[in-house]
């Protein structure tokens, strides 16, 4: 699902809301999960999972098209961690 697909759909079920609202709220919640990651802070929403930030050392890889070595640098990378409540729903079925 796409940002567009999920304002359409939240749009369609609130009929009460403007899409152009919708919108706002979709934008805002992904700007401040986004602001709160950058700052170094874990976002936990119940049930859904927990976004977090990790850091990757730096290391020597490897080019595989030519097989050279080259220097990776240290990156800050987002980790996400699913909830209890969205594994079980996602294995209720096998």
């Amino acid at each position: 699902m796409t940002k567009s697909e999920l304002i359409q759909h939240l749009a369609e079920h609130n009929p009460h809301l403007y899409q152009r609202d919708v919108e706002r709220i979709v934008t805002a919640i992904f700007d401040e999960i986004t602001a709160a990651l950058a700052r170094g802070d874990r976002v936990e929403l119940r049930g859904f999972g927990a976004f977090s930030v990790k850091k990757r050392d730096a290391r020597s890889g490897r080019n595989p098209r030519t097989g050279d070595g080259v220097e990776v640098e240290a990156k800050h990378i987002p980790f996400f961690k699913t909830g209890k409540q969205l594994r079980e729903r996602l294995n209720e079925g096998m």
